[in-house]
């Protein structure tokens, strides 16, 4: 191998350790037998992933991030793949300006969209309730659908629709025996960009979410303002580990890097 690949190698090791440094802390402070977070742990123990288990707030927490999450997702598989087919194949005005808009959340900072719908629900009585959380998530996670079914509608040929109505099909019929199943691969890889989204998020959540609509991430916010345990670290640990599996799995099943 030449220097400058080798060079070029290490570079990109070092940064990559960098980058996993704080993923190594929190993994490795979560098996301490300590009651507080410590690096390298003193002891290994797997007891505070189960008090985490066993803990019915926590359960609840998850029941809550998984059941919005899942909420969210179908949603914005419904609105975004409804945009999407719209800007592509149809003679939309202001398709730019819809698609800016559509795209929007992506760079407006969260806080800023929470702090927004939070006034914006305070008038129309929404603030703390679940249904109010579910369409802000709905948001935040539609670009993500409409970017991936973009590219896989700009892949296919539209005469595939047309010939189908040559046969006799309508076009709706074309669209869900044709097109739908070709542009699954960019809509599971949507989904499942807006499911870790919805599940993971924090900056929109924190503000809309009520005393009974709790979130796991926001949940884990708030505990570290009364002081941090391993538990913490533990349910941090099992998140880390179950989302980089599912893009593991993902990956492998739907090859989803070529709509990133």
């Amino acid at each position: 191998m030449k220097p400058g690949r080798i060079l070029a190698g290490a570079y990109v090791a070092l940064v990559l350790g960098f980058l996993m440094l704080p993923v190594a802390v929190v993994v490795l402070a979560s098996f301490s037998t300590t009651s507080f977070l410590t690096v390298p742990p003193q002891g290994l123990t797997l007891r505070w992933y189960g008090r985490v288990l066993e803990s019915t707030d926590y359960l609840h927490a998850i029941g809550i991030s998984l059941t919005l999450a899942a909420a969210a997702t179908t949603g914005a598989l419904l609105i975004g793949t409804a945009t999407s087919y719209a800007l592509v194949r149809r003679i939309v005005p202001g398709r730019a300006l819809i698609s800016s808009l559509v795209m929007s959340p992506l760079v407006f900072p969260g806080i800023v969209i929470g702090v927004a719908l939070l006034q914006f629900y305070s008038a129309l009585g929404l603030a703390g309730t679940f249904a109010g959380l579910v369409l802000a998530h709905i948001v935040i996670t539609v670009p993500y659908v409409v970017r991936t079914t973009l590219a896989s509608l700009h892949g296919l040929d539209a005469e595939l629709e047309d010939a189908a109505c040559t046969l006799g099909a309508t076009r709706f019929d074309a669209f869900r025996l044709v097109t739908l199943p070709l542009l699954r691969p960019g809509l599971a890889a949507g989904g499942l960009f807006a499911f870790i989204t919805s599940f993971d998020n924090v900056p929109v959540s924190i503000f809309l979410t009520g005393v009974t609509s709790t979130t796991l991430p926001v949940k884990l916010f708030t505990a570290i303002e009364f002081g941090v345990d391993p538990s913490v670290a533990a349910i941090s640990s099992l998140m880390i580990v179950t989302t980089g599996l599912t893009l593991v799995l993902a990956e492998r099943w739907i090859g989803f890097h070529r709509f990133t």
